[in-house]
């Protein structure tokens, strides 16, 4: 209780928006959103330990490239219905690869490609490859995946929202309706959304940018603190009182 009154004495007097004192974050039910996982699976479940019980798990996206295991994330996010999994710009890159490995190959084995071709077992995988061998190793991957994952990944929602909650990958073009937001922002990100605060009173929590530590700022809430390079694994825990953050270190 006292960690509710100082949360919502403290917005009514600091956070002003628009000229209105904005409410405190509160979704209808608690909520705990997880950062940019890349791979990461041991601070995954290490995380996953410290949620409240009484909390709707959310993932902000980007579950594989660039850390050791992103098979292994993949496959256990597949296994857990009851998460609200959504996707990122990653596994849109990883998507688009399958589509069309000539058009899009490099671009996503620049980005942590290799890490998950490894951790699906695709043997010969390089960062440069010609058309032909892009195309045998997107043959190789879609076997190793399966129908089921491949469908599961395509049918991932962008955004997730709940009271004054928006959950999505990249945040949100701060200009637009929460309703009426552009694939490519919501996963990508939006040019003004680090700098101008929304109008609508919405709190928008997100992953894809990287900071040093989970933060409330201006209405957003940052959640990804880059797990595969620096073995902190973050989450923040929803209840329309003051935002509690959660650690995964490695």
């Amino acid at each position: 209780m006292h960690r509710k009154l100082v949360w919502l004495i403290s917005g009514l007097l600091h956070r002003i928006h628009g000229g209105k004192a904005r409410r405190a974050p509160a979704p209808t039910k608690p909520i705990c959103v997880i950062g940019d996982v890349h791979g990461c699976i041991g601070l995954l479940e290490k995380l996953l330990s410290q949620v409240p019980h009484d909390a709707q798990i959310i993932l902000v996206g980007d579950y594989i490239d660039r850390g050791e295991h992103s098979s292994e994330v993949l496959r256990m996010m597949q296994a857990c219905p009851e998460f609200m999994c959504l996707m990122g710009n990653h596994e849109q890159m990883l998507l688009r690869f399958l589509a069309d490995p000539k058009k899009h190959g490099r671009q996503w084995l620049r980005n942590g490609g290799l890490q998950t071709l490894a951790s699906f077992r695709i043997p010969a995988a390089r960062p440069e490859m010609t058309s032909e061998e892009l195309t045998k190793c997107r043959d190789s991957l879609r076997r190793a995946m399966g129908d089921e994952l491949v469908g599961w990944i395509a049918d991932l929602k962008t955004s997730f929202h709940s009271g004054n909650i928006f959950v999505s990958h990249a945040g949100a073009d701060p200009t637009c309706r929460l309703d009426q937001q552009s694939e490519h922002d919501l996963l990508w990100g939006n040019k003004h959304f680090q700098t101008k605060d929304r109008k609508d009173g919405q709190w928008v929590v997100h992953g894809h940018t990287i900071v040093s530590r989970a933060a409330v700022r201006g209405g957003r809430i940052a959640v990804d603190t880059g797990a595969f390079a620096t073995g902190v694994l973050s989450a923040v825990y929803l209840d329309g009182s003051e935002p509690e953050f959660l650690t995964a270190l490695g």
